[in-house]
């Protein structure tokens, strides 16, 4: 058996030093939740921010929203995960006729043969929108509608007036799904975004669910102050007509330091006779795991590829750290690309 030391001086960073073609470059955007915006908010200062990640030119671009796998999964147990985990798709299934993981195949099998963005029909769109609503996976319809020449943006092909009214509801959400991710992977030609986000391990299961929020919230305000300092300069920034300095500040790496530290550091030193501080933490790591699993799956097959993953800030520190140990992965630093 090895000595503990020597088992903790493996580096498994450098295993791809000798990896035959180029590394994938991940550029994880840290963003605030536009929910959070004020009223005054226009999607039209996000222009700034999009011209530069546009630059980066991503070939896959992944959003914080749960994959139509889990959505379907959790519908499936709802003793376990409840009757609300995901948005009801009863609308997109009427629409094609189709149940969700039936959808998912024919929106699969439609992108594997996908022409050329010149040659793709308005009906194709249509059709591989409504697929995608039926298949919990509405941002990536958007992606569709926004390629949509504007007199073809109308019924047909599976994709009725009920779900045009719903993309036209999401359109008006302040959600960076929709106002980031979305609209840049339609100006790149991009036929859809990843949803990779992942609640099945911070669903957290304690007798007295009202102590244990009481827990956390009590432990965060103890060790926040620095961080509340850094959310009022965040909400002076937000009331700009342009927001690309708003998205250079939240990236900076003092911020970043300053968002992971609140975040655990009270939580983990939270005395509590039930724990609930740490377990907490616990389902914080299980979700962001998961979710840089399922980023990792994104370019599974695609050596060499360029991602974007936007995410709440918050999440950064983690995705930075953990998607950048992985094999024939380099992270691409926001505040260059910010610049």
């Amino acid at each position: 058996m090895m000595p503990v030391l020597a088992q903790a001086q493996i580096d498994l960073t450098v295993l791809d030093r000798d990896m035959a073609g180029p590394h994938a470059q991940v550029l994880v955007l840290g963003t605030v939740h536009l929910r959070s915006m004020p009223a005054s908010f226009n999607p039209a200062s996000l222009d700034g921010v999009l011209d530069k990640l546009a630059k980066f030119k991503p070939e896959i671009i992944t959003i914080e929203t749960e994959p139509g796998e889990e959505c379907d999964m959790a519908a499936r147990h709802v003793v376990r995960y409840g009757a609300d985990y995901c948005a009801s798709v009863e609308a997109g299934r009427l629409a094609v006729g189709l149940d969700a993981p039936i959808a998912m195949a024919e929106a699969d099998k439609m992108l594997k043969v996908w022409p050329q963005q010149s040659t793709a029909t308005a009906a194709q769109r249509r059709r591989l929108a409504a697929l995608f609503m039926a298949s919990y996976d509405t941002a990536s319809a958007y992606v569709q509608w926004l390629q949509l020449p504007e007199a073809e943006r109308h019924a047909g092909d599976g994709l009725n007036e009920v779900l045009i009214a719903q993309l036209a509801k999401a359109a008006k959400r302040k959600d960076e799904n929709y106002h980031i991710a979305a609209r840049l992977a339609a100006r790149l030609g991009l036929q859809r975004v990843h949803a990779v986000d992942n609640h099945t391990g911070d669903r957290i299961d304690v007798p007295d669910i009202k102590a244990f929020v009481r827990s956390i919230e009590s432990a965060w305000a103890s060790g926040n102050a620095a961080l509340n300092m850094r959310k009022k300069r965040e909400e002076e920034l937000m009331l700009a007509t342009d927001l690309l300095p708003l998205y250079r500040y939240i990236s900076e790496p003092e911020g970043l330091r300053i968002y992971a530290e609140a975040n655990v550091i009270p939580a983990m030193r939270a005395q509590s006779a039930e724990g609930y501080p740490q377990i907490w933490v616990a389902g914080w790591e299980i979700r962001n795991l998961r979710m840089v699993a399922n980023i990792r799956e994104t370019f599974r097959e695609r050596p060499g590829a360029r991602v974007l993953s936007v995410v709440g800030v918050s999440h950064k520190p983690w995705f930075d750290s953990w998607l950048g140990q992985l094999q024939g992965v380099e992270i691409v630093d926001a505040v260059d690309i910010l610049k």
